[in-house]
């Protein structure tokens, strides 16, 4: 590991190249741009810039773009994903290891997230056994609740 590498580990911050490293989906389903804080074991918390360029506003809606509520509890997934690595790092990681989810919990949408918008992801883990996790998750734009659900997430062998 670089020094560069051990201050983001240290920091929680870590950027695109790192994200794109530790998790396997490519655009257009790379849902994550940023992680801001990351304690392993405990909760992440991360940033999706919402652009007009995303490719699934061409017909959702074109008269009126909003963030398919499926794509924000997607993203949702993947900043759990970063930190289930970060917690179980090199096991997590393998090559014929992968996190799936494996089910979805009170999913509420109380806002739409459109074009302009920064959500703001946050997931905490309330509880692990073995390779199932639960997360509680929350997506907010200005500090203001937009989507909410409770994820369970299984590493397998891919």
């Amino acid at each position: 590991m670089t020094t560069g590498e051990n201050d983001q580990v240290e920091s929680g911050i870590i950027d695109i190249n790192e994200i794109m490293r530790l998790l396997p989906h490519r655009y257009p389903f790379a849902l994550l741009d940023r992680v801001t804080a990351c304690e392993p074991g405990g909760r992440v918390r991360g940033l999706k810039n919402v652009t007009i360029n995303e490719p699934f506003f061409t017909g959702h809606f074109p008269d009126a773009p909003i963030m398919p509520g499926v794509l924000i509890l997607e993203a949702l997934a993947q900043i759990s994903g970063i930190l289930a690595i970060r917690t179980e790092f090199e096991r997590a990681r393998e090559p014929d290891q992968r996190l799936y989810f494996a089910g979805i919990d009170g999913a509420r949408f109380k806002r739409p997230v459109v074009p302009g918008d920064q959500l703001v992801l946050e997931s905490e883990m309330i509880k692990r056994r073995r390779d199932i996790w639960r997360f509680q998750t929350r997506a907010t734009v200005d500090g203001t609740l937009a989507a909410e659900a409770t994820l369970t997430c299984a590493l397998k062998a891919a």
